[in-house]
């Protein structure tokens, strides 16, 4: 969940106008309003990749240093993908279409943990990994993926191993966004956007996490909750009893109703709709509303799924939902997104405070 906020400790009034927060945009009076948002969401629903966003569009994005730092990542997100998958095709017992591969992937697990703690693509490891995934026994594991838990950056790091594995590898502004590290805690982005200052939040989605941040945002100016389209067909990777779709809806519907946020604007970004597109030919909305009885094509299935949540407003006559169909990794999607919710956030603002 990415949070919006106005700082009560950096707040002015407005003459008359009883704390609503003044220097908004408007004639005669100064520039310098400080909104901050939180993300929330489910776990891998693209909080961070937003954030990512936010840098890139923002702040010039990340240096060739910065990129560097990300190596170890990529290299930690491309090796653990390609052992999810061969630890999955023991469980789904499905055969490597070549027998000599079982050697490969003997050689993957000798050689994977060494090569994660130093942050490095060995030569070797990089060959082993090309054969592995060149595999039609491979390949078919990774076509049933929503049955394991697998990275959604698999393919992309899998397919460009060539590059990714060279000497003088630098990791690129798409490949950290691509880059997955569990959040933890709650991190804390600044920027500058239409001439406001903004804070944003990003905080841990997956359940353990919660805990630590819901009650330390009383006040904020909207929250960009995240929701993984893609993932209807998904469980959780600390329930695999219970649909990660399901699961978001619960989240927002604590969130999108908690008497912390009576007055916050609610933004629903419904994210990775790349995914989802491609998805929803081949694996059935049923899965996860046995109700659905719309065509498995992306504009239906996609409404259907914006209602669900939509639906769990309780305070429709007072509280809009602002929805927003995104792709976290697309950053002139987000741009264009994240200029209308900035509007969104002024114009109610204003609002609040009788200026519009």
């Amino acid at each position: 969940m990415l949070l919006v906020q106005w700082p009560k400790h950096l707040l002015h009034s407005l003459p008359g106008l009883g704390g609503c927060p003044s220097r908004v945009r408007v004639p005669g009076f100064a520039q310098d309003l400080i909104p901050s948002h939180f993300s929330t969401g489910a776990g891998e629903s693209g909080k961070s990749t937003i954030v990512k966003q936010m840098k890139i569009i923002h702040e010039d994005g990340y240096s060739e240093e910065e990129c560097r730092q990300y190596k170890a990542v990529v290299y930690s997100n491309t090796i653990q993908s390609i052992m999810a998958i061969i630890k999955a095709m023991g469980n789904l017992q499905i055969d490597f279409g070549d027998s000599s591969r079982a050697d490969d992937a003997r050689q993957l697990f000798a050689l994977s943990s060494t090569a994660e703690e130093q942050g490095i693509m060995p030569e070797d490891l990089a060959n082993v990994i090309r054969r592995l995934w060149a595999d039609n026994g491979v390949q078919a594991c990774f076509s049933r993926s929503r049955e394991y838990q697998l990275n959604d950056s698999a393919a992309y790091y899998l397919n460009d191993l060539e590059r990714i594995a060279r000497a003088d590898y630098i990791p690129t502004q798409q490949d950290v966004l691509r880059t997955r590290v569990k959040t933890t805690g709650i991190v804390e982005t600044h920027f500058t956007f239409k001439d406001l200052h903004f804070k944003m939040f990003d905080v841990g989605g997956q359940r353990s996490e919660r805990k630590k941040w819901i009650h330390c945002f009383e006040g904020v100016t909207a929250i960009i909750f995240c929701v993984a389209l893609s993932a209807y067909d998904l469980v959780l990777a600390e329930d695999e009893e219970m649909n990660r779709m399901h699961e978001s809806m619960k989240l927002f519907d604590s969130i999108c109703n908690n008497k912390w946020f009576t007055d916050t604007s609610i933004i629903l970004f419904l994210n990775k709709k790349d995914l989802f597109e491609e998805k929803i030919v081949h694996s059935s909305l049923t899965i996860c509303f046995p109700e659905y009885t719309g065509a498995n094509k992306y504009d239906e299935a996609a409404s259907y799924i914006q209602s669900k949540f939509e639906d769990l407003n309780k305070r429709k006559d007072t509280k809009e939902i602002y929805t927003h169909f995104t792709c976290a990794t697309d950053t002139k999607n987000v741009q264009f997104v994240f200029d209308a919710v900035t509007d969104v956030i002024i114009k109610n603002n204003l609002k609040d405070c009788g200026l519009f």
